[in-house]
């Protein structure tokens, strides 16, 4: 049965589940909410309304993912962020992330560039794993994720600026 599906419609739908799950799960509370009587009713109405959240969730986390094709890998632990790459890598803090912006070279390819104190952090965003760095980002203050968004679907070439941390105040003199 391995032959069962092209190996591009089998990549699309394995790129595609979350929402297509969510999409279930909505089909689920609305069979629910057509069966017979006040309670079931309602428990179909909150799992349509869980289904709803998941699948506007998921479509952004689909529209983030990269092809995973390029180089290197991205792994986030506990708001740490670590690119190893095949030439250079590095790791840093959410804590520690001064500037996010996103550059798209002459080339079509695009790269994540976490500015913090000790230099940059170039991630490609085809690396494997670097949809990870949405759930970093979504966690981090004042972000938002249209912008980081619209930053990847943008096609001309430049440096787009995601999000810029606050000055932070010195409480004393």
């Amino acid at each position: 049965m391995s032959g069962f599906l092209r190996p591009e419609a089998a990549a699309m739908l394995s790129r595609w589940r979350e929402p297509l799950v969510s999409g279930l799960v909505i089909v689920l509370g609305i069979w629910l909410i057509l069966r017979p009587g006040p309670v079931v009713a309602g428990f179909g109405w909150i799992v349509a309304a869980l289904g709803a959240v998941s699948l506007f969730a998921s479509i952004r986390r689909v529209r983030f993912k990269g092809a995973g094709d390029g180089p290197g890998v991205v792994d986030l632990v506990e708001g740490r962020v670590t690119y190893m790459g095949p030439f250079y890598g590095g790791a840093v803090s959410a804590d520690d992330i001064s500037e996010v912006a996103f550059k798209r070279a002459r080339d079509g390819k695009g790269y994540w560039m976490l500015n913090h104190s000790e230099g940059v952090l170039v991630i490609p965003a085809s690396a494997k794993g670097a949809e990870r760095l949405f759930d970093l980002f979504t966690a981090m203050p004042d972000v938002s994720a249209a912008v980081a968004l619209a930053a990847i679907e943008k096609q001309s070439h430049g440096t787009t600026v995601v999000w810029t941390r606050e000055a932070r105040v010195a409480l004393t003199r």
